[in-house]
């Protein structure tokens, strides 16, 4: 007790260099628990980027091939889905609701995905969290359109603003269907999932831009306008994926080995949840890295603090050499360091909790609204727990050095003058 309270007075006495210390330290733990709270946060809202659909259901191909274009919208899809199976599949009794959708078109590299109002209810994010429309309202109208919060925010429209689609996936639309045009009916709010980065407008919609065309150009001398268009006939022919939610839980690999080996044509029953935590694994990698950079941070400030210890233990020769003189032992010293050492590294990470969760608080809402990542402020884990307490037996053990440099100097060292 009493070498504690020694400690605390020698860096009272030395209260700029050991706050700075204590601060340094602090910052490196603020950094190594939110790099695994963003960590932690980044694998949550990954995993959670759709909720509610139990099967995704599209042309035969590989698992990830067939979420990536369906929910991320990256890439395009082997083959459509004939309305005639979509119908057929959309009787199944196991089947609680089911949404169409269908991609192929771009707004100035966005994509556009023709799906039916029912997907602005059926489709959850965050578990729970259902669609909801910062303006607006779906589409009700065979041109309107649904804008998510990224294409409105980067493109700057509003509602009412007419916007032409391009035919294909390009950033800039040389074949447009201009003759078309549609007007934004619904701004989308910030969700951090695909759906921001996505114009959504109605089947029926994507059919009428294209009845006068065919393999990706307009045919020669037909065009029909948009008046004429909405007169026709506009089921459609074929649709690219479609989400599925089931009465029960216990009827997915029962419905999935059903599709997977539906016999009218190939299809793909994949069971999203499951195919993130694939993708997940392939992406995630660089979670590592960070790691790795948060705990190089973290031996920096224990560097710090070892090297401010042994800069101070020549001026403190003198100080040394007279509590070994009123009776002091050298591992009363030795203790004395390696206890400022343990008050250094402990304030240090007291402090970095407080700074993390002050952080978190004060900046949550903010990474929630501009990047889509929800970070949770919850109680730190087991596993940080036991970082921290590997961070605190370091800086003990790195204390050592310059106690045993002060346990090893003799009195009278400590009474010479150098000059």
């Amino acid at each position: 007790m009493i070498v504690l309270r020694l400690a605390w007075q020698s860096l009272a006495n030395r209260w700029l260099t050991a706050t700075l210390t204590i601060v340094a330290i602090a910052v490196s733990i603020m950094l190594l628990l939110g790099v695994e709270k963003v960590r932690t946060g980044a694998r949550q809202s990954f995993a959670d980027t759709i909720s509610g659909t139990d099967l995704i259901v599209g042309a035969r191909s590989g698992a990830l091939n067939l979420l990536l274009y369906s929910v991320f919208r990256i890439g395009n899809a082997t083959n459509n889905i004939t309305w005639q199976t979509y119908q057929e599949i959309a009787k199944a009794p196991d089947i609680d609701w089911i949404v169409p959708i269908s991609l192929g078109d771009s707004h100035h590299g966005f994509r556009v995905m023709g799906t039916t109002p029912e997907y602005f209810q059926r489709y959850h994010y965050r578990r729970t969290n259902a669609l909801t429309f910062s303006e607006g309202k779906p589409f009700s109208d065979l041109f309107d359109a649904v804008l998510g919060a990224d294409v409105a925010e980067r493109l700057g429209y509003k509602l009412g603003d007419k916007i032409v689609v391009a035919h294909g996936l390009g950033s800039t639309g040389f074949l447009e269907h201009d003759d078309k045009p549609f007007q934004v009916s619904g701004i989308l709010a910030k969700t951090g999932t695909p759906v921001d980065r996505t114009v959504h407008v109605s089947l029926e919609a994507i059919e009428a831009i294209h009845v006068d065309w065919q393999s990706g150009a307009r045919i020669p001398g037909q065009s029909v306008s948009a008046e004429e268009v909405r007169h026709m006939n506009l089921q459609p022919k074929a649709i690219t994926a479609a989400l599925i939610g089931l009465k029960s839980k216990l009827a997915i690999f029962g419905l999935q080995r059903a599709i997977n080996d539906y016999r009218a044509e190939p299809l793909s029953a994949i069971l999203p949840g499951s195919t993130l935590q694939e993708l997940w694994s392939l992406v995630g990698t660089a979670e590592t890295a960070l790691a790795a950079v948060s705990a190089m941070v973290v031996v920096t400030a224990l560097l710090g603090m070892v090297t401010m210890i042994l800069t101070t233990l020549n001026e403190r020769r003198r100080e040394m050499a007279i509590l070994r003189s009123v009776g002091a032992r050298p591992a009363t010293i030795l203790g004395l360091l390696v206890a400022e050492a343990s008050l250094l590294i402990v304030l240090g990470v007291a402090l970095g909790i407080v700074l993390l969760y002050a952080g978190l608080i004060g900046l949550q809402p903010y990474i929630d609204r501009a990047y889509g990542l929800y970070i949770g402020i919850e109680p730190l884990k087991t596993g940080e727990w036991i970082d921290l307490a590997g961070v605190i037996a370091a800086g003990v053990i790195a204390g050592l050095l310059p106690a045993l440099r002060a346990y090893r100097l003799s009195l009278a060292d400590g009474m010479t003058v150098r000059t």
